[in-house]
């Protein structure tokens, strides 16, 4: 779990540029051509307090192993010859700055918080932040690819852990289904978006800049930084709709309006340099009227009424209604995104979420509510608690799921820590005098 936890916190933390810090900070240690200062030791520490809300505390000792094992893994990965695409990183680049802004505000806010000059030097920081993440995700899925465990596996550990009386306990989770009405657009509005974007495209080809076009007019958030240009490959994570019709696009042409879940999009190709392109796009997202937000909600308050009737059971309310193909199928059963189970931390949900339905009994609904995904799908949405389960400790046959992952990723661990070992002996290591009496996990100290 400390692998994991590190490799988020360093992949959402800023700093300030490493000169800037070596003349008011310590070097902890140096991993290759890798630097560890002490000041990143105390920040990642508080941050996994925070993030566990206390239940996880570390040593320094602890945290600059960990840390440093980061960077032999970005040192290694190097050397190795992991690569990572130009396009994905700056695409991840500016989906943060895109995020921050929208937490913040104003990208003025973002850089003054963080203590950068200005935008440039924050999407340079954020570049080396995601370049190096990504060198080491690579790095790990090499070290361990075709790492599995089988169920003996799984139940010796498990059997282990209750014999050292140090089963895991796990907090309160509960598992919700849900119904879900899309509004859509009445057709008259979506001919009028396809027909704007129609004459955009002709403008376009007539002369008109692509550029300020999408200024005037794309409802992409990224639109005032970005000018709603981005380069892609096809590995690139933007949408499959998307990338299919920039792909099939000639320098300099410009698509007719296609629909993703996003809305309705023209593309201008602006540059191809070999398995990469340079695209422009303006996005348009049709309006919902107050009438079809309405009749979705009176919709969903009349099947709700019906299930606590006994008209309907849920589950058939889900078959005849719910709009959702990733849970219409699973008797409207949500699925975690983090651990693939049909659980929720009651610690670790989204905010949002978790307001609507710690208040809920088992077999208890919510009122129907407006939500808005960030594709800018507009939804009303019937939650159900579908069972709540207390805190406990580990149970064998009831959380055989959970204790499957957590074999996996101590199998993962024993592999990293010997690959580190190894690595280590051949690896530049230099630690500052302070930390030479730690007793680390791993051979730093090459003794």
């Amino acid at each position: 779990m400390k692998h994991k936890l590190v490799i988020l916190l360093l992949a959402v933390t800023f700093t300030v540029t490493a000169q800037q810090k070596l003349k008011v900070d310590g070097v902890a240690a140096v991993v290759g051509k890798n630097i560890v200062l002490k000041s990143d030791i105390e920040k990642f520490k508080q941050e996994v307090a925070q993030r566990s809300g206390g239940k996880v505390t570390i040593s320094d000792c602890e945290m600059l192993d960990e840390i440093m094992t980061q960077k032999l893994l970005a040192h290694h990965a190097v050397i190795d010859s992991m690569k990572v695409s130009d396009a994905e990183i700056r695409s991840e680049v500016e989906r943060n700055i895109a995020y921050f802004k929208q937490q913040l505000g104003t990208i003025e806010k973002v850089v003054n918080m963080y203590g950068f000059n200005d935008e440039e030097d924050l999407k340079k920081e954020l570049t080396a932040i995601q370049t190096e993440q990504s060198l080491i995700k690579k790095e790990q899925e090499f070290v361990t690819e075709g790492i599995d465990v089988t169920p003996e596996e799984v139940r010796t550990y498990f059997k282990s852990l209750k014999e050292k009386n140090e089963l895991p306990e796990f907090g309160a989770e509960i598992e919700l289904a849900q119904i879900v009405l899309y509004i859509e657009p009445t057709a008259e509005e979506t001919n009028r978006v396809i027909e704007k974007l129609n004459t955009i495209k002709k403008e376009v080809e007539a002369g008109s800049s692509m550029r300020m076009k999408a200024i005037l007019n794309s409802d992409d958030p990224a639109v005032a930084q970005n000018g709603g240009k981005y380069t892609l490959t096809r590995e690139s994570p933007f949408i499959k709709e998307f990338k299919e019709v920039a792909f099939s696009l000639d320098e300099k042409e410009v698509s007719d309006p296609f629909k993703t879940l996003y809305g309705f999009h023209i593309i201008q190709v602006e540059k191809i340099s070999g398995q990469e392109i340079d695209v422009r796009h303006v996005l348009i997202q049709p309006q919902i009227s107050e009438a079809e937000l309405t009749k979705a909600k009176n919709l969903l308050s009349e099947i709700k009424g019906k299930i606590i009737s006994g008209e309907l059971t849920f589950e058939a309310a889900v078959k005849k209604y719910s709009q959702d193909d990733a849970t219409k199928n699973n008797n409207g059963l949500i699925i975690n995104p983090y651990t693939n189970d049909t659980s929720f931390d009651l610690t670790r949900m989204d905010p949002a979420l978790y307001a609507r339905v710690n208040q809920l009994n088992t077999n208890e609904m919510t009122e129907p509510f407006f939500e808005e995904n960030p594709g800018a799908e507009k939804m009303y949405k019937l939650i159900l608690m579908k069972n709540k389960i207390p805190a406990h400790t580990a149970d064998f046959s009831k959380d055989y799921v959970k204790i499957q992952r957590l074999t996996l990723q101590r199998k993962k661990d024993e592999a990293l820590n010997k690959w580190a070992n190894t690595k280590i002996k051949d690896t530049y290591i230099k630690l500052n005098e302070a930390y030479k009496g730690c007793e680390f996990e791993k051979n730093w100290l090459k003794k």
